[in-house]
């Protein structure tokens, strides 16, 4: 048995990758932090309680779980820092009015999923608590858009949808919890036909709204075929004029969007408007977000919420390689103006790294590209060429 092996789909992040996970980590709490996102750190284990209630039976499959040594009690490693926000926001600070937290984290997962395909992805988010409105909607998805581009994501795509569109619907028809998920499930895999078979016992309002959700997707021309198709209920008219104020919104910050009415990813938690960013020559979605109101409630203050997640592994690992930090070596003198140089480049930034008395370093190995040397009574930074290892001193 080969011991250093790690599960599949565990996997160590290397220095030019992990660099740049850090460096972009840092940029977008940063921005969360200037745009009033407080930052909050989450415990890796909680009550399987605590961390499923609410949120539906995926991420039940999705948390790794132990038994607590101390209490006998059931407990999980999460797998989504969002319900751990919530319960934040909810139990511990309980403010009366909004709250916008931020959150980035390792989360660990049973089965490998988003565009890194791990077991861990390194979860970063932003949430707004406390207001219902459309407004938060908008600010939480602008807030993702800045953070796409922060990291170097061009030109986003947003594709959005509103689970209140296809619930309301199940709500009007008294549709029992059977049916709903199986209409549920076939809407999900845009399965027409199953769709039909599945509605052939309603009434004909009903199945043909179904059916019809299975064909509204595209541009903003849907919004206007939905309103013709779809019945006419307070509920559906005021997700469509949701859905067409949030468009209005991202359109003015130059992302293209779209609409899905039959996405109804996170059904089962969401309450509003979903939505998820995708960019030309990435697959999958890079983030996803959406509102979800009731969720709050399991930890006895139902809040109205709405935030995004992305996996920042998975972000980094689907852009260009990562580069090593190139470094410039110093050599082993104890020479006093020697160690104000180098105390100086680090300040400015740079990576110095100082040889060890005696030994003999592969500066390649270092990723050193430039070297401190001594000449016209000071030290100077010049280019190595041609060479792989310098003596020290």
């Amino acid at each position: 048995m080969r011991n250093w092996l790690l599960p599949e789909y565990i996997e160590d992040v290397l220095p030019a990758e992990a660099a740049r996970i850090e460096t972009l980590r840092r940029i977008l709490l940063d921005l969360f932090k200037v745009h009033g996102y407080q930052y909050v750190i989450p415990p890796m284990l909680e009550y399987m309680e605590s961390l499923i209630t609410g949120v539906g039976h995926d991420l039940d499959l999705a948390t790794f779980k132990v038994v607590d040594q101390l209490t006998g009690r059931l407990m999980g490693v999460r797998a989504d820092m969002t319900p751990q926000a919530a319960r934040i926001d909810a139990h511990l600070l309980n403010h009366q009015g909004i709250t916008r937290l931020c959150y980035a984290g390792s989360v660990l997962r049973t089965k490998p999923d988003g565009l890194a395909q791990t077991r861990e992805p390194l979860q970063i988010g932003a949430e707004i608590y406390g207001h219902a409105g459309v407004a938060s909607d908008i600010e939480i998805q602008g807030l993702l858009i800045k953070a796409l581009q922060a990291i170097g994501i061009g030109q986003v795509h947003v594709d959005l949808s509103h689970v209140n569109v296809f619930g309301s619907i199940i709500e009007a028809s008294q549709i029992d919890a059977q049916l709903e998920q199986a209409l549920f499930a076939a809407l999900q895999s845009k399965d027409q036909s199953a769709v039909t078979a599945l509605a052939s016992g309603l009434n004909q309002a009903t199945r043909d709204a179904l059916i019809q959700l299975t064909t509204l997707n595209g541009d903003q021309s849907i919004l206007a075929k939905a309103a013709q198709l779809l019945p006419a209920t307070p509920a559906i008219k005021s997700a469509l004029a949701e859905l067409a104020k949030v468009s209005e919104a991202l359109a003015k910050l130059g992302v293209t969007v779209s609409f899905d009415l039959s996405e109804l990813r996170g059904y089962h938690y969401h309450s509003g408007i979903v939505f998820a960013a995708y960019a030309q020559g990435y697959k999958g979605p890079l983030a996803l977000g959406g509102r979800y109101d009731e969720v709050g409630q399991a930890f006895g203050r139902a809040r109205p919420a709405t935030g995004f997640s992305l996996d920042l592994r998975g972000v980094v690992t689907a852009l260009s390689p990562a580069t090593p930090v190139l470094a410039i070596y110093a050599p082993a003198d104890e020479d006093e103006a020697l160690s104000a140089k180098i105390e100086g480049l680090r300040e400015e930034g740079h990576v110095v790294i100082q040889a060890l008395v005696g030994l003999e370093e592969n500066t390649t190995e270092l990723n050193c590209n430039r070297k401190l040397v001594h000449y016209q009574s000071g030290w100077h930074v010049v280019a190595i060429e041609n060479s792989k290892s310098v003596a020290s001193k």
